[in-house]
C-alpha cells in the first residue's frame, strides 16, 4: 500500500508538474499587479456632473435602464426597453456617430492619454482584448505619460471608455489564461482541464502528506 501511495504521488507530481508551475507563476504575477492599474484605472479622470431632469423632453416606455452621460458638452442618454438599446439627447432624438474630432476631445478630456491613431471595430475575433464589449466600437491607440501605447475602447455612441488595454494588462491575460487552463477565450473558469488537473493536485497533495508523516499503510 505504501509503494502504492509513493507511486500514486510520485507520477503525478510529475505529470501535473507544469500547470503547478504556471499555477505559481501566475498567481506571483496576480499578487505583485494591482487590478487596477491592470485595468488601467489610472488613465481614466472621473468627472461628476449635475443633472436637471426637467431637461428631459422624451418620455419612452417600457424602460429597463435609463443612464445619464456626459458626452463633451452635452448630457445624453443611454435607454435601454424592450426594444433594445437607443442612444438620445434630451429631447429624444437619436445621436449619430461620434467622429474622429469628437473621439479625440473624449480621450483628452476624459483621460491623462494622447490619442495618436483612431479605427473602427466592427467584428470580433477569439481572445480579443475587448472581449465581452458590445460592438461596434472606436479603437484609439494613445500614448501614456512615457510615451508607451495605450489601446482605448470607446463606445460609438455614447463616447464611453469601455476598456483600457495596456502591456501590463496582456500580461495579465495570458497569465489568467494559464491560471484557468483556457488558452483561447481566457474567460472560461468552468473547463474540464481545470476540473480535472484540480482533482489531479489535490490526490497529489493528500499523498504527499500521508508520505511525509509516515503514515503506517496495511498491507
Amino acid at each position: 500500500m505504501r509503494n502504492l501511495v509513493r507511486n500514486t504521488h510520485k507520477y503525478l507530481s510529475f505529470f501535473i508538474s507544469i500547470q503547478l508551475f504556471l499555477w505559481t507563476v501566475s498567481g506571483i504575477y496576480f499578487s505583485f499587479n494591482k487590478i487596477e492599474l491592470v485595468r488601467g484605472e489610472q488613465y481614466r479622470l472621473t468627472e461628476y456632473f449635475p443633472i436637471n431632469l426637467n431637461e428631459v423632453n422624451f418620455s419612452r416606455s417600457n424602460i429597463k435602464e435609463l443612464k445619464a452621460i456626459k458626452r463633451l458638452d452635452d448630457t445624453i442618454f443611454v435607454v435601454t426597453s424592450s426594444e433594445g438599446k437607443e442612444y438620445l439627447d434630451t429631447f429624444g432624438k437619436p445621436l449619430e456617430k461620434l467622429n474622429k474630432s469628437q473621439v479625440f476631445d473624449i480621450v483628452a478630456s476624459s483621460s491623462t492619454l494622447k490619442p495618436i491613431t483612431f479605427e473602427e471595430v466592427l467584428e470580433s475575433s477569439q481572445g480579443s482584448e475587448y472581449r465581452g464589449r458590445n460592438l461596434p466600437l472606436y479603437k484609439v491607440i494613445a500614448l501614456n505619460d512615457k510615451d508607451k501605447e495605450i489601446n482605448l475602447y470607446i463606445d460609438i455612441y455614447s463616447g464611453e471608455i469601455t476598456a483600457v488595454r495596456s502591456l501590463q494588462w496582456r500580461i495579465w491575460d495570458l497569465m489568467w489564461g494559464f491560471h484557468i487552463m483556457d488558452w483561447q477565450e481566457r474567460d472560461n473558469i468552468d473547463n474540464l482541464f481545470l476540473k480535472i488537473f484540480s482533482i489531479l493536485a489535490l490526490v497529489s497533495s493528500i499523498t504527499g502528506i500521508l508520505l511525509f508523516f509516515k503514515i503506517d499503510f496495511k498491507k
